[in-house]
């Protein structure tokens, strides 16, 4: 059987099947990313239905957060070495039915059940997904443009989920929340066998590093769950500052034994290359300030302007298409003609100003006044950091490296999601207790305490978009100090393998 290595084939409708590929990658992609939202707008229904308590709800959100973040790169490795083909399949296929079971949840344990085991398919799918796109268009002039579309994707997902889990929840029930990803994996599914070719694996004389994953998947797991810990006990709470500590012990463990190992899990000439450690890092601290928005102003819209669900996923609509616009214009047009370095800074700018702008929200304020403005700047922003972002932490990558560097890039979003969860909760409900202590007066207690409960919460929503906007321009700092002022140079040797 011989391997040739050639560019994928031209459909007979005259359609380059790198496109069709690309359209198979963007479903899985959209279905993973969308799943950290859509089940938030369920809750709710989901706790009166199946009667868990305010203190489990959180482990539904959790379960899939922890599951993904520390499975992501050994998830990864597994791509490289037992091919990403059949790595997105079974990531597929095991998404699908982990969701199935979870729509049919008659109980709070199937529940979180279900949500980690779609995290942990999902630890395989996500970075299938992303280093097949890395070895389809490598060496291609329209690499930029492809990235640009799967970044709108991975950037306006969460927004796409909130508006769906509304839709979903008003016009069905909470549980289509779960099962709209079993459409979503058969249509992705069908696409892949007929258009995805069979690339070739990793060298099969590698052994898996199982040291290097037992450390870091711990390690993330620790410093995942820490952070989660840390929203209902609090940062000062011994668990908590127990399982951050355990949680950095074990990744730089995890480091010493990836300098050390003959084939590591996560070579660190993939951390180490400037482009891609920058790209990393600003994905990070993207995510924080992204996730911030997501969560709190669904609050602001719900709780103090009485949105329904759907309505909700509705006004996030704008965002999306900021998103999408911002992403696709970047990686067809800007991407070839300017650097990370401007395209990532003016992005975080331009969503740091954005949210900033969310902070003159009032209890009352009109919506294409008051909020629209600040949606619209936080998307285009985050759309030229995603489409510039995600396709430098991949450039540059050795083909058996592809999978273990989109798989680092998931982790840094994931675990940025999760900290910015954590810290903005934390900070919010300081804010809003801060607000409550100083502002007790007498008069008719049940006026008192609603004056109380809205200027709390809008405190609270004030202080999680500042320090979102903090990230966002400590993103920028990051982003002009580590990325150099030249264009990336096209991938030399991930390019597709096809076997015959």
């Amino acid at each position: 059987m011989a391997v040739v290595r050639e560019r994928p084939a031209v459909t007979g409708q005259g359609i380059d099947r790198r496109w069709l590929i690309l359209g198979v990658l963007a479903i899985a992609q959209l279905m993973v990313v969308l799943d950290a939202t859509i089940v938030n707008i369920a809750l709710p229904e989901a706790q009166h239905a199946l009667g868990f308590t305010d203190g489990q709800r959180q482990w539904v959100v959790t379960a899939y957060s922890l599951a993904f973040g520390s499975l992501l790169l050994l998830g990864g490795r597994i791509n490289d070495l037992f091919g990403r083909k059949n790595s997105f399949i079974i990531g597929l296929i095991g998404f699908a039915a982990a969701s199935a079971l979870g729509g049919w949840s008659p109980n709070f344990d199937v529940l979180v059940t279900a949500r980690a085991l779609q995290g942990v398919f999902g630890a395989l799918l996500a970075p299938a997904a992303l280093s097949l796109l890395t070895v389809t268009f490598a060496g291609s002039a329209d690499r930029t443009r492809a990235f640009g579309v799967f970044g709108a994707i991975s950037g306006a997902g969460g927004a796409i989920g909130l508006l769906m889990g509304g839709v979903l929840t008003d016009y069905l029930s909470w549980h289509w929340c779960l099962y709209v990803n079993v459409a979503f994996a058969v249509v992705a599914l069908v696409g892949a066998l007929v258009f995805l070719p069979a690339h070739q694996k990793g060298s099969t004389s590698k052994s898996l590093d199982w040291w290097g994953a037992v450390s870091v998947t711990a390690g993330l797991f620790f410093l995942v769950y820490g952070f989660a810990n840390s929203e209902s006990h609090g940062w000062s709470d011994a668990s908590t500052l127990t399982f951050l500590g355990v949680g950095i012990v074990l990744l730089a463990l995890f480091v010493w034994i990836e300098t050390k190992v003959r084939h590591p899990l996560l070579p660190m000439r993939v951390l180490t290359d400037r482009l891609r450690g920058a790209s990393y890092l600003v994905m990070l601290i993207s995510a924080v300030g992204m996730f911030g928005i997501f969560l709190f102003l669904t609050y602001y819209l719900q709780q103090l302007l009485g949105y329904s669900p759907i309505a909700t996923g509705i006004a996030f609509l704008p965002m999306v298409a900021s998103i999408a616009l911002s992403a696709s214009f970047s990686g067809a047009v800007l991407a070839t003609r300017y650097s990370p370095r401007i395209l990532v800074t003016s992005g975080l700018l331009v969503s740091a100003l954005g949210m900033a702008f969310l902070t003159t929200i009032d209890v009352d304020s009109a919506y294409l006044t008051g909020i629209l403005p600040g949606l619209v700047a936080v998307g285009l922003g985050l759309g030229f950091v995603f489409s510039s972002a995600m396709a430098s932490s991949t450039a540059g990558v050795r083909a058996d490296d592809a999978g273990v560097a989109s798989a680092t890039v998931n982790t840094a979003q994931q675990v940025g999601g999760s900290i910015g969860i954590a810290l903005l909760s934390s900070v919010a409900a300081s804010a809003a207790d801060s607000y409550s202590a100083e502002h007790a007066v007498s008069g008719d207690p049940a006026v008192v305490a609603q004056q109380l409960a809205e200027g709390a919460a809008l405190v609270s929503y004030h202080s999680a978009f500042w320090v979102a906007a903090a990230f966002f321009a400590v993103g920028a700092l990051v982003s002009i100090t580590l990325y150099r002022n030249e264009i990336p140079q096209q991938d030399a040797d991930a390019g597709p393998v096809l076997v015959h």
